[in-house]
C-alpha cells in the first residue's frame, strides 16, 4: 500500500485540521450582522416580518400531500388542500402552456383580429378560463375562506407558489362571470419569490442612488422577427407627461445592452416597452429584446441596483421555467432580487393596446407632481386589471397576464 500507515495518519490529521478551520470560519461569518443563519435554515422569527403588510400564502405541491402555509406576523397556519394533487397540477400547467403558446402565435401577428384569422380565440380563452376555475376550486377559494377574505377586494395578500404552480396566474383564479367568486373580487394580490426576498424588500430603503426623480424608458418599436409595437411612442409620451419631461430615453438603436444596464444603475424608476423571451428549459437565458440582442436574467443578476419601481411592459417577462419550477428565475424576480423593490410584469404575450392602457392607468394612480409612489403600485395594478376584466370577462388572455412583485 503506497505511503503506508504514516501517510494515512497524516491524511486523517490534515482532514481534521481542515474541518476545524471550516467550523471556525463559519462561526466568524455567523458573527457578522445579517449572516446569523449562514449555511443554516432560516429561523421562523426572521421570516415572519415578511407578512407585516398582509398574509403570505405559500402553496406547497408534492406527491405526498398539498397544503397552503399562511404566514402572518403571529405564526403559520396550515390549510390542507385535498383537492390539489401534483399530477393534476402538472396536467393543468401543460394545458395552460399549450393555450399560452397558441396565444403567442396570434400575438406575433399583432392584433386580436389577426388572432381570429389564425387560431380559434374561443378555444384559447376557454382553456385559460378552465385553468382559472380549476385553481379556484382546487385551492384559492379554500385559502381565502380561511382568511375570511369573502367581502370586498381591498385587502392585500402575497402569493408564494411552489412547484409547477409558479407558472400559473394565481391572482386571476376564479369564476369571473359570477361576482365575488374570484381572487380579484376578494383581494389585492402580489407575488414574492421567497419569504426572505419579501423581508428584504420591506426593509427601510437604503440611501437612494442614481438620478433623483427620473424615469428610465427603454423602448423597441421595431425588433427583428417580432411584431411591431406601435404604442411604444404612446407609452413614452405618457411618461413624459406624468414626469414633466424628467425621463431618460433609450429607444431603438440607443437601447443597447450596455446602455440599459448602465441606465438601471443610475435610475430609481424604469419602464421597458419591448418584446421579451423566456426559455422554459433554461430560465436564466430569458429576458427582454433590445437593439443588440437579449438582455437576460443572468445579465440583470450580475449587479445590484437601488431601484424603487420597474414596469416591464413586454411579453413573457414573468414566466418561469418548466424544468425548474421551484426556482422562480424570471426577469421580474431578477430585477426584484437585485434591488428593484416593486416590479410590474406580464406572464405571457400581451396585446400592445392593453399594455399601453394598463401603463397609463397605473402611472395615473401612482405618479403625482412628477413623483412616483411605488408603494401604491399593487393597488393601482389591481384596479387597472379589474377594469380590463370587467370589459373582457370572456377574454381572460387580455387581463390575466399582469402581475406585481414586491412589498
Amino acid at each position: 500500500m503506497p505511503g503506508g500507515s504514516d501517510q494515512f495518519g497524516h491524511d486523517v490529521d490534515r482532514r481534521m485540521a481542515l474541518a476545524r478551520e471550516w467550523d471556525e470560519l463559519v462561526e466568524q461569518v455567523r458573527a457578522i450582522e445579517g449572516f446569523e443563519d449562514f449555511l443554516q435554515p432560516p429561523r421562523l422569527e426572521t421570516l415572519l416580518p415578511a407578512a407585516k403588510g398582509g398574509p403570505v400564502i405559500i402553496v406547497n405541491v408534492s406527491r405526498w400531500r398539498c397544503d397552503a402555509l399562511i404566514v402572518t406576523p403571529g405564526g403559520v397556519d396550515v390549510v390542507e388542500l385535498p383537492e390539489l394533487r401534483q399530477d393534476t397540477v402538472v396536467d393543468q400547467v401543460q394545458a395552460y402552456l399549450d393555450a399560452v403558446t397558441t396565444r403567442q402565435v396570434a400575438t406575433l401577428r399583432g392584433t386580436r383580429r389577426d388572432m381570429d384569422a389564425t387560431v380559434s380565440s374561443d378555444t384559447v380563452e376557454a382553456a385559460l378560463d378552465r385553468c382559472l376555475q380549476w385553481m379556484w376550486d382546487a385551492f384559492a377559494e379554500r385559502i381565502l375562506d380561511r382568511l375570511e377574505h369573502n367581502k370586498g377586494g381591498g385587502r392585500r395578500i402575497w402569493w408564494c407558489p411552489t412547484g409547477p404552480l409558479t407558472l400559473l396566474p394565481i391572482h386571476a383564479a376564479g369564476y369571473h362571470r359570477s361576482p365575488g367568486r374570484s381572487v380579484l373580487d376578494r383581494a389585492v394580490s402580489s407575488y414574492t419569490p421567497t419569504l426572505r426576498a419579501l423581508v428584504a424588500a420591506r426593509a427601510e430603503p437604503r440611501e437612494q442612488g442614481g438620478a433623483p426623480g427620473r424615469m428610465l424608458f427603454v423602448g423597441m418599436p421595431d425588433t427583428p422577427g417580432q411584431a411591431p409595437l406601435p404604442n411604444v411612442d404612446t407609452e413614452r409620451d405618457l411618461l413624459h407627461e406624468r414626469f414633466d419631461g424628467a425621463c431618460t430615453e433609450l429607444i431603438g438603436e440607443r437601447a443597447t445592452r450596455d446602455a440599459v444596464l448602465a441606465g438601471l444603475v443610475n435610475h430609481r424608476w424604469a419602464h421597458f416597452a419591448c418584446h421579451g423571451e423566456q426559455d422554459l428549459a433554461d430560465p436564466s437565458r430569458g429576458g427582454v429584446l433590445v437593439h443588440d440582442g437579449q438582455l437576460t436574467v443572468a445579465d440583470l443578476s450580475s449587479q445590484q441596483y437601488q431601484g424603487e419601481f420597474a414596469f416591464l411592459s413586454g411579453c413573457k417577462t414573468a414566466v418561469g421555467g418548466a424544468n425548474l419550477p421551484d426556482e422562480a428565475i424570471t426577469l421580474a424576480a431578477a430585477l426584484h432580487y437585485t434591488g428593484y423593490r416593486h416590479v410590474i410584469a406580464t406572464l405571457w404575450s400581451v396585446w400592445d393596446d392593453e399594455a399601453a392602457e394598463v401603463a397609463d392607468n397605473v402611472y395615473g394612480a401612482i405618479v403625482r407632481d412628477g413623483v412616483l409612489h411605488a408603494d401604491e403600485a399593487a393597488a393601482a395594478l389591481h384596479h387597472a386589471t379589474r377594469a380590463l376584466r370587467d370589459r373582457h370577462r370572456n377574454a381572460p388572455s387580455v387581463w390575466t397576464p399582469f402581475t406585481h412583485t414586491g412589498p
